[in-house]
């Protein structure tokens, strides 16, 4: 009886400073984890809205900021818009080490569906690099967007060689002639000047899919003065729209 009477002494000796304590903790957390579920059921949603895309001359956002894809452009900015533009294309060739070009743009738009841009293009090959060419290019919408069918916008471009032919586009003939001895002894040829025009033609269809293709010519105006004539074309489309 001794023992009993001894543990339960001992057990109302901890448990009443327990208890008093715990009178005094809840009184001071009840109201605040109160106050924490009312704030979060009183918050309401927040809407974080974004300023829209300027419009060129009526033109989808997405054909409003002059460069479409990598390889196609289409109709033209926004007056006082600018565009700035860095593009990098690797090339992989069976035979030799790849070639990098590197290009760097910057667009203005200007009143009465003109723009002009100017542009960089740098190249790495085999261990050298540097720059190739600058050029200097202006375009020229016909009309507001959907007032002519493809909406057809006049490209002119002027591309200056500052830099050296790293390697040619297509594999030299066998057996070449004395004038290309010569002119590797004299080391490698100059990167010629040259013009291109193109043909930038865009449209929307079923508000949904966007498509732009380039139809382009280019000529050298030095070294051997060659022509080169294609198209290009992209289309895209969203996947998942809120």
């Amino acid at each position: 009886m001794r023992k009993m009477s001894f543990f339960r002494g001992v057990a109302q000796r901890c448990l009443v400073p327990l208890i008093a304590c715990g009178c005094l903790i809840f009184p001071v957390v009840s109201p605040s984890v109160f106050a924490q579920e009312v704030t979060l059921r009183d918050e309401q949603p927040i809407v974080v809205t974004g300023e829209e895309v300027p419009s060129a001359y009526g033109a989808p956002p997405g054909l409003s900021r002059s460069r479409f894809s990598n390889v196609t452009q289409a109709y033209v900015l926004p007056p006082w818009a600018f565009f700035f533009g860095e593009l990098f294309e690797g090339q992989g060739f069976r035979h030799g080490p790849p070639d990098y070009l590197f290009t760097q743009e910057i667009e203005m738009g200007l009143p009465y569906r003109f723009n002009i841009a100017a542009e960089t293009e740098l190249e790495r090959f085999n261990g050298g690099g540097g720059v190739q060419t600058v050029s200097l290019e202006a375009r020229w919408a016909l009309a507001d967007w959907n007032k002519i069918p493809l909406n057809p916008t006049i490209f002119a471009e002027y591309k200056f060689g500052v830099g050296t032919i790293r390697h040619e586009e297509v594999p030299p003939p066998p057996g070449g002639g004395g004038e290309e001895e010569e002119e590797e002894e004299g080391g490698p040829p100059k990167v010629p000047d040259a013009y291109e025009v193109r043909l930038l033609l865009a449209q929307e269809f079923f508000d949904r899919v966007e498509w732009a293709m380039n139809w382009f010519f280019e000529k050298e105006n030095t070294g051997d003065r060659g022509r080169e004539w294609g198209f290009s074309q992209a289309a895209m489309m969203p996947v998942l729209l809120p």
